[in-house]
Formats: structure tokens, C-alpha cells, sequence
């Protein structure tokens, strides 16, 4: 009844003679905080009953407020501060319970939102204004910050469950704000200490609106292209969200729930740092770079918000060696902290801990996975039965058991548990996915189960291979016993000391093309 009647009020223009009072903001900003904590800690009411609540608006009211805002003269008009409160609530509520379609007020508002404010020259304006090293008080009036925090929060949430859709696209979006975003970042990472809280309110939903886009389709890798036209500004842009992410005052206010901009602004900057390691090869320039392993690994250690531990974990198992990982403080809980977080989703009704989705945890623990101490750790916690029970419904999970059966302790538990070989034998003989039949015969393969059948092809000839070996140099020595052993039992393999000739890419790129497996 309350938020209805909010609605009404901020949609009828009868509000000037009080909204200027002290009682009357103090009740809205009373209301806008209990609706806050709605959204984000009472998950034991139904969310169609929140939606009933939070958006008991209609379209002509959001449109009645959007003119007023257009056509004040005062940026700081309370009016536009005390809106921004609601549209900020409703982006809240949309980001931590991302709908299963559509809601028209949600369509409704972000849709005026992209072309008459994010899409327009003022939001360029108040970019431009923010690329500036130094930056005076006054330019954070409210319409600045309706504009830069509240539009880009609202865009953020609506594209980020991928279940909108809207008339441009990502990359589109990226490079119209691209040249102003890379540049605030890089002046202000280095003043972080310096930042207002107006400044971390519009760093923080700037950051989180190109996170939004980095990840919208998150099969595409158009953006962080249109993002990064070079290497040296991925570089960069690392350095700059490192600096922030390990700004230390930032890591005291963090919460359990994205609910401040101290855990919003790290949990999107490794939304981005996340994507980049995904996409590009830079895995390099994380592992020779100690600070920002320490960096990422401090934060991990003190996260509260379990999205902002996933990511950091991530990130590392994706980057770092065994050696590397594993000499971290935070590698011992890694395993215990996928765990809890994976059976609780797998036994959620809707398949999630918390706000984040089951898939989103199956794919970190897969970047994790490759890891020998991680393995031996799922093994010694003996979960390769709730990866079983999980493998019809997801199939990420056979990649990751394929991963984990070259442990020794994981294949015998592998091997104890017929009714899933029958399932792999199936699979690799039936299945119509190509990669699926790979990875069961994978997964057989070092189960050493059907050696039989995978049988030398014997129409090669002496320029072609059935084996290409690639590897770092460091372990030539290893590489030489492999080749010696294959080529033994008949195998034509290709390895670079033994059959390079001519141009290195070249002769490498030829072998690519000449070998059956690489």
C-alpha cells in the first residue's frame, strides 16, 4: 500500500510544496531502505509476492516521472534524488532475482532509459566531465548521478540475465562508451584513497555496466575485442583493476550481499578481470606478476560475498600453475568452498546458492579442476558421486570428470560405480555430440577401459601423424620419454625436434593440419 501510494506521489507533480521538508525525505529514504533490505535478506518470501510490492507502478506513472526529470531546471532537485532511490531499488531487485521473462514496467523503464539517457550526448557530457583528473564536488549534482549511477545500474541489471532484449548490441553499447570508461578508470585507479563517495558510486556502476557487457552473450568474444583494440590496453586495464580491487580501506566495508559499492565495485571488477582471462591469452602476465596474484588472493581471503570468492578463485585456477596455486593461503579452502556452495544449489529447487546459478559454479570449479591438488582433494572428499548425480542434467560435469579421472584415487572411484561406466560406454559409441563421444572415450581411455578398440589407424603415411605433441621447453625431457615410448608402440608422432623444418609457425601449423590428435 506504502510503495503504491510512493509511486503515485512521484508520479503526479503535486510534490513541490513539500518534498524540500526534512520529515518528508527522511520517510522516503526510511521506506527506499526497508525495500532495500527486502529485496537483498528476506529470501523466505516468494518473489512473486516482492514483484507485487516493488513494482506496483504503472507504465504512464514511470513516464510522468521521467518528464519531470527532464524538465526541471535545478539538477538538484530532491525530486530526482528521491526517484533515483526507487529506480535504484527496482534495478536491485532485478539483478538479484533476474526473471524468467520479461516484466513490462522493467521493459518499460530501461528501454526510455537506453535512448533518451545512456544513449544520449548529456551522458557523454557528465563521462567527459568524470575524465578529468581532478574533479571538483559540484559536479556530482543529482541529475549527473541519476544519469551515471542510477541509468547505468538499471542498464546493468536488465541486460545481465540475458533474458532482455534491447535494440543494439553489446559490442554497440561498448564502443560508445569506451574511450571515457578506459580513460576514468586509468586517472582515477591511482587516487582511489582520494575518491568521494559520489566518485565510488559512479566507478562502481560504470565498472559494473561494462562487466554487464563484457558478459551479455557470454559466448561472444566481440566485445572485449571492441573493448581492447590492443594488447597494451589489456594490460593496462588489468593494472587499473588491480589497484582498485586491492585498495584495502574497501575490503573492511565489504558485506555477504552486493548491497554497498565497496562489494559492488569488487565483485564487477572481477566480473571483468574474469571475462579477459577467459577470452585472451594472457595467463602469462598473471603469472609473472606477483602483486597481482597477492592482490587477488588478500581479497579472496576476505570475502564475505560468496560471487566475489568464486570469481577470485576462478580467475586464479585459470591463470595460475599447480605450483603457483597451491603456494597460496587461500588453496586449502578452495575445495570446501566450491563444495558447500555446489550441494546446497544441487539441493535448492531452483538450482542455485543463493543468487548465483549452479552453472555459474560448475564452470568454476571446472577452471579449477585441471589442478592436481584440487583433484586429489575431490577425491579425499569423495564427490565424484554428486558429479555423477549431477552429469545427466549438466553436461560441463563430464568435461570436469574427465579432467579429474587422471587422478589415481579418482579413478578407482570411477571404476566402483558400473552403472556410470555403462552410461560412458553408451555415450561414446552413441551419443550424436561429437565432443560428448570425446570425452567418454576420454574418461574410459584413462580409466583404462576399451584399449582394445582404440587401435592404430594404419592408412598413414610418412606426412602425416597420429600424434602432434605441443609443450613448454622446460619439459622437454618429459615431452623426449613420451615420444620415445609412443613411437615405440607405433605411433607416428610429430614433435618440434624432431621433424622442425623451415619457418617455425609455419612448419607447426602444417603439422596441425597433418596430425589426428594434438
Amino acid at each position: 500500500m506504502v510503495e503504491r501510494w510512493v509511486w503515485k506521489v512521484l508520479g503526479s507533480g503535486y510534490f513541490d510544496e513539500w518534498i524540500n521538508e526534512e520529515h518528508y525525505q527522511e520517510f522516503f529514504y526510511t521506506v527506499a531502505s526497508f525495500n532495500k533490505n527486502l529485496i537483498l535478506n528476506n529470501d523466505d518470501i516468494e518473489l512473486n509476492v516482492k514483484a507485487a510490492l516493488l513494482l506496483s507502478v504503472s507504465t504512464d506513472q514511470v513516464s510522468s516521472i521521467f518528464k519531470q526529470i527532464n524538465q526541471t531546471n535545478n539538477d538538484n532537485d530532491m525530486f530526482i534524488t528521491v526517484a533515483s532511490l526507487w529506480f535504484d531499488n527496482h534495478s536491485c531487485f532485478i539483478h538479484y532475482n533476474p526473471p524468467a521473462h520479461a516484466f513490462p514496467i522493467t521493459d518499460h523503464i530501461n528501454q526510455y532509459i537506453l535512448h533518451n539517457y545512456i544513449l544520449c550526448k548529456q551522458y557523454k557530457t557528465y563521462l567527459n566531465e568524470l575524465s578529468q583528473s581532478v574533479i571538483s564536488q559540484s559536479v556530482f549534482t543529482a541529475k549527473m548521478l541519476f544519469y551515471i549511477r542510477t541509468c547505468s545500474f538499471s542498464i546493468f541489471s536488465y541486460i545481465n540475465p540475458n533474458t532482455h532484449k534491447i535494440p543494439c548490441t553489446a559490442d554497440e553499447l561498448v564502443r560508445w562508451i569506451r574511450d571515457e570508461y578506459l580513460q576514468i578508470v586509468h586517472i582515477h585507479s591511482r587516487t582511489v584513497a582520494l575518491w568521494s563517495k559520489e566518485l565510488l558510486a559512479c566507478m562502481t556502476q560504470l565498472i559494473s555496466f561494462v562487466g554487464g557487457l563484457c558478459w551479455w552473450d557470454g559466448h561472444s568474444k566481440k566485445q572485449i575485442k571492441v573493448l581492447f583494440i590492443t594488447e597494451q590496453i589489456i594490460y593496462d586495464h588489468i593494472e587499473d583493476l588491480i589497484r582498485i580491487i586491492d585498495y584495502r580501506p574497501f575490503h573492511k566495508e565489504m558485506k555477504s550481499v552486493r548491497s554497498n559499492d565497496e562489494t559492488s565495485i569488487m565483485d564487477a571488477a572481477l566480473m571483468i578481470l574474469m571475462r579477459m582471462v577467459q577470452t585472451e591469452n594472457i595467463s602469462w602476465f598473471f603469472r609473472s606478476n606477483v602483486s597481482i596474484q597477492n592482490a587477488l588472493s588478500t581479497l579472496g581471503e576476505g570475502a564475505l560475498y560468496d560471487e566475489i570468492g568464486l570469481s577470485v578463485y576462478g580467475i586464479l585456477g585459470k591463470v595460475l600453475s599447480d605450483e603457483q596455486l597451491k603456494s597460496l593461503k587461500i588453496a586449502n579452502s578452495m575445495g570446501v568452498f566450491f563444495f558447500n556452495m555446489l550441494e546446497q544449489a544441487w539441493h535448492h529447487p531452483l538450482k542455485k546458492y543463493r543468487q548465483i546459478r549452479i552453472e555459474h559454479l560448475l564452470q568454476g570449479y571446472f577452471n579449477l579442476s585441471k589442478h592436481d591438488f584440487i583433484q586429489q582433494k575431490t577425491a579425499n572428499m569423495n564427490k565424484i558421486p554428486l558429479f555423477i548425480e549431477m552429469s545427466d542434467q549438466y553436461p560441463i560435469v563430464y568435461d570436469t570428470i574427465w579432467g579429474l579421472s587422471f587422478n589415481h584415487d579418482i579413478q578407482q572411484q570411477l571404476r566402483s560405480n558400473p552403472s556410470f561406466i555403462h552410461k560412458l560406454s553408451q555415450l561414446a559409441n552413441e551419443s550424436d555430440d561429437e565432443q560428448m563421444r570425446k570425452i567418454a572415450h576420454g574418461i574410459l581411455w584413462n580409466l583404462e577401459i576399451n584399449h582394445q578398440d582404440r587401435s592404430i589407424p594404419q592408412s598413414t603415411n610418412e606426412n602425416t601423424f597420429h600424434i602432434m605433441i605441443s609443450y613448454s621447453h622446460k619439459e622437454k625431457v618429459l615431452c623426449k620419454q613420451l615420444y620415445d615410448e609412443l613411437t615405440k608402440n607405433g605411433y607416428r608422432v610429430w614433435i618440434d625436434f624432431d621433424q622442425m623444418h623451415g619457418n617455425v609457425m609455419d612448419a607447426m601449423a602444417q603439422a596441425i593440419d597433418r596430425s589426428e590428435i594434438i
